[in-house]
């Protein structure tokens, strides 16, 4: 039935999340306990045994440190701990706690045994990190009173809580807040069988029709991360529903992937603008990351920070002393022939 046509008061069992938005059908599809968090068995098994002897002692869990890169699940894991312990959430980020007195204001707001969840907490300004490290040990906040010498701390207790910190870039953390944390998590990249999973799962709960072929497809070009698995299979949705008959077969999800500009290996319009800017204009590098920023039209920071580091992970480009080089996967993968001269570039790699 089309959407449509549909009145108000008509739903369709098959399709619950009709009606969602974008943003309310990737909520929905995060899985709500630790059972159901797959991918990252050895992080489950860790954090369901600090859960569970926290739940035996009758006491608040440790603080609790989330680190990989975007996507993984970081978020839907302080989620989860919240739920596995049936305490309230407080969601905030490090980018929006620039004072001191900011962080006050929320911890002053907690109630006991509730789970605060601080989002890239690598970003939290320095006064404002130097008054959580005394939330987090001794769960007091001394609070200035009065400017100049006539300032007064007053300590402020604060009922216990968990704080769920995560990060993607653990090594700008300083070691005294690491330190402070009870149980330290690395998430890793999925592989293929689990996001496969995790597609399966995500298109029983929006009610798509999926072959299995399908599902391997999506899963192939998501590059381990289960956001962008999601992503790919509501956009192959979009794809069956107004240029098929609705169900997501192979070669259904071949063409809209494709229509989309994702390749069998999982890079996108940028990662091959990249390469074929490095391997064509450049004769395979070694070339700065500004020079090729500036050729792809893009900032220097979301090439650094978006494409090269699924384009180092999956080897076709390098990291050298002078500059960034393209391996010689990147010039098969372009169907290029690479020059007699790129093995010497590769000397002196970092």
């Amino acid at each position: 039935m089309n959407p449509v046509t549909r009145s108000e008061d008509e739903t369709d069992p098959l399709d619950p999340y009709v009606h969602l938005g974008e943003q309310a059908a990737e909520s929905a599809l995060r899985p709500g306990k630790l059972a159901e968090f797959g991918g990252q068995p050895r992080v489950s098994d860790q954090l369901g045994l600090v859960l569970d002897a926290a739940r035996h002692r009758g006491a608040v869990p440790e603080h609790v440190l989330l680190s990989g890169p975007p996507g993984l699940g970081k978020t839907t894991l302080a989620m989860i701990i919240a739920a596995e312990l049936s305490a309230p959430l407080r969601i905030s980020s490090g980018p929006a706690i620039q004072h001191a007195g900011d962080l006050a204001a929320i911890l002053s707001g907690l109630t006991e045994g509730e789970v605060f969840f601080l989002d890239e907490i690598h970003r939290m300004s320095r006064p404002a990190e130097e008054m959580l490290y005394l939330a987090m040990e001794d769960f007091r906040v001394d609070v200035v009173v009065g400017k100049g010498p006539g300032a007064t701390a007053i300590p402020l207790e604060i009922p216990p809580f968990t704080l769920v910190g995560a990060t993607t870039r653990a090594g700008l953390l300083p070691g005294p807040l690491r330190d402070r944390f009870g149980f330290t998590a690395q998430l890793d990249y999925y592989d293929a069988p689990a996001l496969e999973r995790i597609i399966v799962r995500s298109a029983g709960l929006l009610g798509i029709e999926l072959g299995p072929a399908a599902a391997k497809e999506i899963a192939s070009r998501s590059r381990g991360t289960p956001r962008i698995a999601n992503r790919l299979l509501r956009r192959v949705r979009d794809y069956a529903q107004v240029r098929s008959d609705g169900r997501l077969t192979h070669e259904v999800a071949q063409a809209a992937l494709e229509l989309y500009e994702v390749d069998p290996l999982g890079l996108d319009r940028l990662d091959r603008a990249v390469l074929d800017a490095l391997c064509r204009r450049f004769g395979g590098g070694p070339v700065g990351i500004t020079t090729l920023a500036m050729a792809v039209a893009e900032e220097t920071e979301t090439v650094e920070e978006v494409a090269e580091p699924f384009l180092v992970r999956q080897g076709f480009l390098a990291r050298t002393p002078r500059g960034r080089v393209a391996t010689p996967r990147a010039w098969e993968h372009l169907g290029l022939t690479r020059p007699q001269q790129a093995p010497d570039l590769f000397s002196g790699n970092d």
